[in-house]
């Protein structure tokens, strides 16, 4: 799962700051929201499908949420259906104690150790990945909840960051490749843990640092602790999607402000993707610093071509293509005054399945615009991910069976250009080696189970 997660601890109004910061993290997801709580007796819970504004239309339906601490939850699904009972936070009793946990990301070897689980005796309430951990951790021999839960994430392989609550402690846990972002955070005395700056931003809390890579947390009674149990990797994996279409622009993640590192594609895609035109326009919102880098470095105007409707979800991460293609039309409109008998370049971050980019190269030519050239600031998507993005087939990626000529003829744009494999590293802060760039190249820093599959486990629960 892509989603976003927040955790916090030592605070009067725990849910209530919990509340807030997965509003700052809406945009990872929106099928689903949760928040589990702790008041140092037992914990509470609320949970439901939708908007966070849908779950918790107002404070008042916080009022039960009782505590000290609490971790909340924002799904966008790439393991198990869409539907109430995989949505997060998970809470189960383990060891005559409830655990509550939130995970950001995908496990790689679900399958076979479900199975395995499932023979000698575990009952599965969801078709999450997540229950897994809960039910390895669950088995531990091992005496405290922390050191269960470290017993339990040795046995996984994959992409986690994970935010888990106990009654009275929030344990927070970031895999050892550090595929998926994790900040700390502080306010007032109180510790928070959030998937983007952007949630700590909003609630005025100080960015402390990164979780690093294999690092565990724990904030308690006591206090901070940090310790790494897990054996480190021969490098990081960090998940370079995030840098171009997944977070927010004004976060920071894996060291550095997501807004620099886009403007940086947006000008190397103009290095190597110059073309004669008049205006560039971006493909609101993801794409919008690009846009800017694109039109600083080629010297062209930048316009506003497509005016968004804020109150439709992201199309890229709507579960059913069906859903995506209308929610195209609604959610984008042309700006006809600026495009019509223009020569107009279109930035945009990434083309998944080809689709959408289809029926916007068309909006613009019935907008009046006399060209429209395509460029895309990261390299062509011809492998799937299995770490957290929902491409997890060849058969949905368009580039795995096109090739770029091809891709240019189906969306019915003048021209397309796509950024090299080294454009996008050079544009990335800090060592190119740390990147996961697997959905380009093929290159799995983690081995992968033959059997996958979002819905792969669909039909096990009841």
């Amino acid at each position: 799962m892509h989603c976003g997660i927040f955790g916090v601890y030592g605070y009067a109004e725990a849910s209530r700051l919990t509340w807030l910061g997965l509003y700052a993290l809406q945009h990872r997801g929106d099928e689903g929201a949760g928040i589990v709580s702790g008041d140092g007796r037992t914990l509470y819970q609320r949970k439901g499908m939708g908007l966070v504004a849908e779950v918790f239309p107002g404070p008042e339906h916080l009022e039960l949420l009782k505590g000290h601490l609490a971790i909340g939850h924002t799904r966008y699904s790439t393991t198990g259906a869409s539907v109430l009972a995989n949505v997060q936070p998970f809470v189960a009793n383990c060891k005559g104690e409830l655990l509550a946990i939130a995970h950001n990301g995908n496990l790689t070897n679900t399958y076979t150790l479900r199975r395995e689980l499932e023979r000698t005796g575990s009952l599965f309430q969801t078709t999450m990945d997540s229950e897994v951990i809960v039910h390895l951790a669950a088995r531990s021999e091992m005496g405290s909840p922390v050191e269960r839960i470290v017993d339990a994430l040795d046995r996984v392989r994959g992409a986690f960051s994970l935010l888990f609550a106990t009654k009275d402690e929030v344990i927070v846990v970031r895999d050892p490749y550090g595929f998926r972002p994790l900040s700390l955070g502080r306010l007032d005395g109180a510790w928070i843990a959030a998937s983007e700056t952007c949630a700590l931003d909003l609630i005025g809390a100080e960015y402390v640092r990164d979780i690093e890579p294999g690092e565990v947390v724990v904030f308690g009674e006591d206090g901070i602790r940090s310790l790494f149990p897990f054996p480190e990797p021969p490098h990081r994996a960090f998940c370079i999607f995030e840098y171009i279409y997944f977070s927010r622009p004004d976060s920071r993640i894996f060291g550095d402000y997501v807004d620099r590192t886009r403007r940086k594609l947006g000008k190397n895609l103009a290095l190597e993707h110059p073309v004669e035109a008049d205006i560039v326009i971006s493909v609101p919102d993801s794409s919008n610093t690009a846009a800017l880098g694109y039109a600083g470095r080629s010297g062209l105007k930048y316009e506003i071509g497509l005016i968004r409707n804020h109150y439709i979800g992201r199309t890229f991460i709507q579960p059913h293509q069906a859903i995506r293609d209308f929610k195209v039309k609604v959610k984008f409109n042309p700006v006809g005054g600026v495009l019509r008998d223009r020569r107009v370049v279109v930035v945009e971050d990434s083309i998944v399945r080809g689709t959408t980019m289809r029926q916007l190269v068309r909006m613009l030519r019935d907008a009046g615009a006399k060209e429209v050239h395509v460029r895309v600031s990261c390299p062509p998507i011809r492998f799937p991910c299995f770490y957290g993005m929902d491409f997890q087939t060849h058969g949905e990626l368009i580039a795995s069976k096109r090739s770029v000529e091809e891709i240019r003829e189906f969306i019915g744009a003048d021209s397309l250009g796509y950024l090299s494999k080294e454009g996008m590293l050079d544009a990335m802060p800090g060592n190119p080696e740390d990147y996961c760039t697997a959905c380009f190249d093929g290159e799995y820093p983690v081995e992968v189970e033959e059997e996958t599959g979002k819905l792969r486990l669909e039909g096990t629960v009841l």
